[in-house]
């Protein structure tokens, strides 16, 4: 295969022409991927800073819409319950491991419960080792922001290890987490707000926004990967053309 362009032939090999319409799409596909990840980061920090500016809604009795609630500052009120707190392990603060504390809450007047993200405590010398948790006994007005646990969840753990109640768990798996316990639970998590006392520890949340560089940083790469591989591809397959006189 082979074209005339002037006192230039352009002469692409068929193992060039065929690995160039393999990258091209997938060079594109990667790229866009992380493009749309930057942007759903800055919906969900413009929805945060809109949150943070306004006052934090009575969470309703009947949940019709969760998602709606999503990233959402609320307020409850209710006792907490720690028979069936957990641990989220793998947690690191200051380059020290520890675990996030969620601890159920009786809702106030209600039979249900919503699970609340008390913020990071460290680990132990020994990373089996359970921390002490204090927890205060009193009605509590709880005010945070609503975190929506993500249903892909990557484990793992066997199908007997997810069915026995363990204190440590390795995701915050909502499904597993209703399954487990014989209390109503809400289908949401409540990040405690940083500036309450209702019981909370460290609580440096992190912000979508630190990693939307990181994803465009990766789309514009991609991309880059896709106009250098038309490049080079262009540079291997357009050579001068050799013209002699007879």
């Amino acid at each position: 295969m082979q074209f005339r362009l002037g006192n230039y032939l352009f002469c692409p090999s068929w193992l060039g022409l065929i690995i160039l319409m393999i990258c091209i799409p997938l060079f594109i596909k990667l790229g866009l991927w992380q493009y749309n990840k930057a942007e759903l980061r800055k919906e969900i920090q413009s929805s945060y800073n809109a949150s943070l500016d306004q006052d934090a809604l009575v969470l309703p009795d009947n949940l019709t819409n969760v998602d709606a609630w999503k990233h959402k500052k609320v307020k409850v009120k209710g006792h907490y319950e720690t028979k069936y707190q957990i641990l989220l392990d793998n947690q690191v603060e200051e380059n020290v491991a520890g675990f996030h504390v969620i601890t159920p809450l009786r809702l106030d007047g209600s039979n249900d419960y919503v699970l609340i993200n008390r913020g990071w405590v460290a680990g132990g010398a020994n990373h089996s080792d359970i921390p002490a948790i204090n927890t205060p006994n009193e009605l509590l007005e709880i005010i945070g922001l609503v975190w929506i646990p993500s249903k892909k969840i990557f484990t793992l753990e066997s199908d007997s290890e997810k069915s026995s109640w363990k204190t440590v768990w390795q995701h915050m798996d909502m499904e597993r987490y209703q399954r487990s316990t014989p209390i109503h639970i809400l289908p949401l998590v409540i990040k405690l707000d940083s500036k309450s006392n209702a019981g909370g520890f460290v609580r440096k949340w992190q912000l979508p926004a630190s990693k939307i560089a990181t994803n465009m940083g990766y789309a514009y790469q991609w991309f880059g990967f896709t106009i250098a591989s038309i490049l080079i591809f262009l540079f291997t397959s357009i050579k001068k053309a050799n013209n002699t006189k007879t």
